[in-house]
């Protein structure tokens, strides 16, 4: 080894890499910068996933709800008859606490003598920057019996009879449980 080339060994090895290695550490760094790169565009694209699908449950569950008042407007119709309905309540308006983000209208239009009135139920929201809503619309015969009078079914509706009932006539026997069943 001549002068020169011991004197440069001495100071790579005192600086802690051969030559060679030099290169290697360059390397690393470009590796450990790329997958900051490629971990970073992996957690944005699960992160906007994310935001997607929270934000499509919320609209499914608004749209859920929007259905269920337009169903209960449609069912006080039924019971009030379209006749009553206007008179005591509102056609339009905003839904009570906790619904208080949705707004309702309801058409009812007589369509002649003996003719089922045509009932459009509408119910809005507000979704970002535009107006969402859920319409339906059914036929509600007038009622033919004293109108002022309240709907009462002629016997009691059991329900839970009316379930485990038809469970225990399907399976012949009643539903058993418990240890000794």
């Amino acid at each position: 080894m001549n002068k020169r080339s011991a004197i440069s060994h001495q100071r790579s090895a005192a600086c802690g890499f051969a030559a060679g290695q030099r290169h290697r550490r360059g390397f690393a760094l470009v590796d450990v910068i790329l997958g900051g790169i490629l971990l970073s565009i992996g957690l944005a694209s699960i992160i906007s996933l994310a935001t997607r699908a929270l934000k499509s449950q919320t609209d499914g569950e608004k749209q859920m709800t929007a259905a269920w008042l337009c169903d209960e407007l449609l069912s006080l119709v039924v019971v009030d008859g379209p006749i009553n309905y206007p008179r005591q309540h509102d056609t339009s308006g905003e839904f009570e606490y906790p619904f208080q983000e949705f707004s309702f209208d309801l058409d009812i239009v007589n369509q002649g003598n003996d003719i089922p009135y045509l009932v459009t139920a509408t119910v809005s929201w507000q979704a970002g920057r535009g107006v969402r809503n859920v319409q339906v619309q059914t036929l509600i015969a007038n009622r033919k019996d004293n109108p002022d009078e309240t709907r009462v079914p002629e016997e009691p509706i059991d329900r839970e009879e009316r379930w485990y009932g038809e469970e225990e006539s399907n399976t012949g026997s009643a539903p058993t449980g418990g240890a000794n069943g």
